[in-house]
């Protein structure tokens, strides 16, 4: 039953019964109004012809006759009529039925009628009588008096009076007519009113299964075709057009949904969109990968792992509405922010941060400078040193050809470690570009690193440094390099332990085994590195006492070459060293 009465067929139902059996309830007490009174005046005026068709045949037959017969024609069955001279002087009466004497004599003796004798105008009144049919009830009647009148003068009155139950028999059928002919109304309008509705809603209840369908994501269905023109198959195309149009949207949206999505994916620069309250709403992967590296930069306990000044730029931002560009330094890195505000109609609804990791190109920045300022450096001296010894040779400033062979073997020196100097550049930048190509070969590994080492059994003789090599590793254990490229950076390392190693010390090569790798280490008893300046040995030019290697004739490229050379065999290099005790360089090559 709620069903019903929640859908609209239940309430257009229950409304259009409501309206119907309303104009029908007033319908009916206006009709039953209007017949009772008609049937009234039909009472009456049935009763004054029956008066008027009396008193014309006792006029005719004479007074003191009795044409009971043909009075009983005039009269139907539920009236009855008495003729008198005056109230005490009856002439006849029809009589029929129970207690006519009683009603015809309280007729008589009427105060109401008394006026009849003399006047020769009919009257009409109801008055409370006895019962034709039960003794002890009383009943209303309508009784009519009318004059008698004989070559126009008063002789008496005829008294017609009609039971009730005529009237309310007449009226009973009308009454139940009317309340026939309700009922039967009241049940086509309710057939038609559900028929009428149920035709109604029905292709609302289609449009219904559709918006729902609409809801769930279901953009196909459509709502069957109705063939009414008016507002409800209006409605339903419109239906379907919205249908169409929501799946056409939605389509471009995605699309752009996912060309956004793969903007943010390609970019380079991170990108973090805020809400109002400063919580993240969005970040594309270089976003994740610097966020994850905040978070393990500030610990797991803490509540903010974004830097407190991109919040005082997010601050500022949402506070002011205006758009800010900052370059900031954080632990050791370098960033370019852009924060913009995000709007929502005219209302900021959170903001944008674009945040560019400048880290690495601050410090290939700093690595162009440093190159160049070393470039310069380096080839400054020996350029000075051979102008001034030529210049000396051109002048004749020289004594003696010992010191013209001095001064020229000068010369050629430096000519030599500039071309030394050239020759390492343009390896490293071969190197460092991509370009170096590894001529590999399958080699006994222990016989090799044993030769290279025998190379530098005289030098270490000359500086009364020992020199040894070790090998855990059977004779015959083979792996795949290029020799050359090896030997260049095994020679590097030897030529610097040997270099700053002082007399009586001792230098190792070694090699060992470690899982799949091929372990090679160069150790040394010499003066050391100090710690801060290990993380850069690596790095071109780079020298942890400038006059010190150049006295002994380094260019500050062995190290950078040789880490070029190890990374291209696919291993790596690295260096342990104690300040005044020893350096270990360990370079490992896959087996």
């Amino acid at each position: 039953m709620n069903r019903i009465w929640n859908s609209i067929v239940g309430k257009l139902w229950v409304t259009i019964l409501l309206l119907v059996s309303f104009v029908l309830f007033i319908f009916t007490v206006f009709m039953l109004e209007f017949l009772e009174k008609y049937h009234s005046e039909q009472a009456e005026s049935s009763l004054r012809q029956s008066a008027a068709a009396i008193a014309s045949i006792v006029d005719e037959y004479g007074a003191g006759h009795s044409p009971m017969d043909v009075i009983k024609v005039v009269l139907d069955e539920h009236t009855n009529a008495l003729v008198a001279n005056n109230p005490n002087d009856v002439v006849y009466a029809i009589q029929e039925g129970e207690n006519q004497k009683e009603i015809q004599q309280a007729i008589l003796e009427s105060k109401g009628f008394q006026s009849i004798y003399e006047s020769d105008k009919p009257i009409l009144k109801e008055m409370i009588l006895p019962s034709q049919t039960e003794g002890d009830k009383m009943e209303s009647y309508v009784v009519l008096g009318f004059p008698l009148k004989s070559d126009n003068e008063l002789h008496g009155a005829v008294f017609i009076y009609q039971s009730p139950d005529a009237i309310h028999q007449t009226s009973k059928e009308t009454t139940k007519i009317v309340f026939i002919s309700a009922l039967i109304a009241f049940m086509l309008t309710t057939f038609f009113a559900f028929f009428l509705s149920s035709r109604i809603t029905y292709p609302l209840r289609q449009m219904r299964e559709h918006a729902f369908a609409l809801s769930k994501g279901k953009f196909d269905s459509q709502v069957p075709a109705i063939q009414s023109r008016d507002e409800i198959g209006q409605l339903a195309v419109a239906f379907n057009q919205m249908g169409r149009q929501l799946k056409h949207h939605l389509e471009v949206i995605n699309q752009e949904k996912e060309q956004l999505s793969s903007i943010l994916t390609s970019m380079t620069d991170a990108v973090i969109t805020f809400n109002r309250d400063r919580t993240i709403l969005l970040s594309n992967p270089p976003a994740e990968k610097l966020l994850q590296k905040w978070f393990i930069s500030k610990g797991s306990k803490s509540e903010r792992p974004i830097p407190p000044e991109i919040y005082h730029m997010l601050d500022h931002v949402l506070d002011f509405e205006d758009k800010i560009e900052e370059d900031l330094a954080m632990d050791s890195s370098f960033y370019s922010i852009t924060i913009s505000p995000l709007y929502s109609g005219e209302l900021i609804r959170g903001a944008i941060a674009v945040i560019r990791d400048k880290t690495e190109k601050n410090r290939l920045e700093k690595l162009r400078s440093d190159f160049i300022a070393n470039v310069s450096h380096e080839l400054r001296t020996p350029i000075a040193m051979l102008q001034g010894y030529s210049e000396a040779i051109l002048d004749d400033v020289v004594q003696s050809d010992e010191e013209r062979n001095e001064m020229i073997r000068i010369i050629y020196d430096e000519s030599q470690r500039m071309g030394r100097l050239v020759t390492d550049l343009l390896d490293l930048a071969r190197m460092e570009s991509g370009h170096i190509r590894l001529y590999k070969d399958t080699v006994p590994i222990v016989h090799v690193l044993e030769r290279m080492t025998q190379k530098f059994m005289q030098v270490a003789k000359e500086k009364q440094v020992s020199l040894k090599f070790v090998s855990d590793l059977p004779e015959d254990t083979i792996i795949s390099l290029d020799e050359d490229r090896i030997e260049q950076v095994l020679t590097n390392l030897i030529d610097n332990a040997l270099r700053h190693t002082p007399e009586e010390g001792t230098v190792t090569v070694s090699l060992t085994n470690e899982l799949s790798y091929a372990k090679i280490s160069v150790s040394d008893t010499g003066i050391g590195i100090p710690s801060e300046d290990l993380p850069y040995v690596f790095e071109r030019f780079y020298k942890a006492d400038k006059a010190r290697t150049r006295a002994k004739g380094g260019t500050g490229l062995g190290l950078a070459i040789a880490r070029n050379i190890v990374e291209a065999h696919e291993g790596n290099i690295k260096v342990e060293s104690v300040e005044k005790e020893g350096t270990t360089f360990t370079f490992y090559l896959p087996m």
